[in-house]
């Protein structure tokens, strides 16, 4: 549903609304800006990706020290935010190739009595 008149030609705000698999009572809104032809589907597609995203800052919070960086100066909290995200990525990829090599290896092993 638009919620604001166009403010910029092409641009639209929309109010999306979602209803919870376990629990059809609970909604959860989200405000969306964007092209104003953007289908419903789309929409639905990147607010689905919230939940991955939020995730993906817990585990760096965890993992990495994402969030144990006291400001004070922009480019050296931009540094340490840019350093820990490399080190989860990089953590990310490691993790995925070993999950890879532990099913190949899995598969081939020879089973034994």
């Amino acid at each position: 549903m638009e919620i604001r008149p166009l403010r910029e030609p092409g641009k639209g705000y929309w109010l999306l609304a979602r209803r919870s698999v376990s629990n059809p009572e609970e909604l959860a809104y989200y405000v969306c800006y964007g092209p104003s032809g953007t289908a419903l589907e789309e929409l639905v597609r990147v607010a689905g990706r919230r939940w991955t995203i939020e995730e993906c800052f817990e585990e760096a919070k965890g993992q990495v020290g994402l969030d144990q960086y006291e400001v004070r100066r922009w480019d050296g909290w931009y540094r340490h935010i840019t350093l820990a995200m490399l080190a989860h990525a990089y953590l990310a990829v490691i993790r995925n190739q070993a999950a890879e090599q532990g099913e190949k290896g899995a598969a081939t092993a020879p089973v034994r009595s």
